[in-house]
């Protein structure tokens, strides 16, 4: 790989530097919007298309250091001073000839919430699984219209399934998944359900097709009601009767873009 031979476009540069990983054999996956794109290949209604300037990696704890080879043999230049002080959990590059940025998740995706997503880094060769892209999408608290498109592009594309099997693999939204995670974490279950609750109300405005429409509705409520249904930790318990009596999620940091 020549350093420095980015592509100019994104989505075939997505496609090499997944090569390049594979090569190298680090254990990262895409998230983003990108993965989305992957993921859902032909599944991608074109209303739901949007521009992407940056691609973002989740890879497993202590994989940091092998992923940012790949990523400098490949043209990027690390941020040292943000990379020396979160390197643990979250790393940037850059590509500064086209001015963009790769975001990558150290172990677990840290945002309003925090998600184990790399414990399921082995389903698809490129992408993590439909449920763990959803959810990234679902733990941003002020959820704002290119999240929301993403998370609707999702529930149009792939079936939500109620049970947690092998042969789900990445392209369904696997509900047991979710809620295994939300029935641990009342403030992560609140954030989801008051998501699920907006996209609810916007299902109307989407220029699908009547049943498309009913189908996305249909989803989510799969979603709610698993959520719903799944039994509580007793540390859940504790923290719904706090309620939003305190703030139950953490204000991400922001970095430039």
């Amino acid at each position: 790989m020549t350093a420095g031979a980015t592509e100019v476009d994104l989505a075939a540069e997505a496609d090499r530097l997944l090569a390049a990983v594979a090569a190298a054999e680090v254990p990262a996956r895409l998230i983003g919007g990108m993965a989305i794109r992957l993921l859902l290949a032909t599944r991608l209604d074109p209303i739901f298309e949007r521009e992407i300037a940056d691609l973002d990696f989740v890879c497993a704890a202590g994989a940091g250091g092998g992923l940012g080879e790949v990523l400098t043999g490949a043209g990027y230049q690390a941020d040292e001073q943000f990379n020396a002080l979160n390197g643990a959990r979250r790393l940037l590059f850059w590509d500064l000839e086209r001015g963009r940025q790769v975001d990558v998740f150290v172990g677990r995706f840290e945002m309003c919430h925090e998600l184990p997503l790399a414990e399921r880094i082995g389903v698809h060769p490129d992408t993590l699984p439909a449920a763990e892209l959803l959810m990234t999408k679902l733990q941003i608290v002020e959820l704002n219209r290119k999240d929301q498109r993403d998370a609707f592009a999702l529930l149009d594309g792939a079936e939500v399934t109620g049970a947690d099997r092998a042969e789900d693999g990445a392209d369904a939204i696997n509900a047991t998944r979710i809620a295994s995670l939300t029935s641990q974490d009342w403030g992560l279950q609140r954030t989801f359900e008051l998501n699920l609750e907006r996209l609810r109300g916007g299902v109307g405005e989407l220029e699908l097709p009547p049943p498309r429409r009913e189908t996305i509705a249909a989803r989510i409520d799969h979603l709610s009601a698993a959520m719903d249904d799944a039994p509580k930790s007793r540390r859940w318990k504790m923290r719904a009767r706090i309620g939003e009596r305190k703030q139950w999620y953490e204000e991400p940091e922001e970095v430039q873009r």
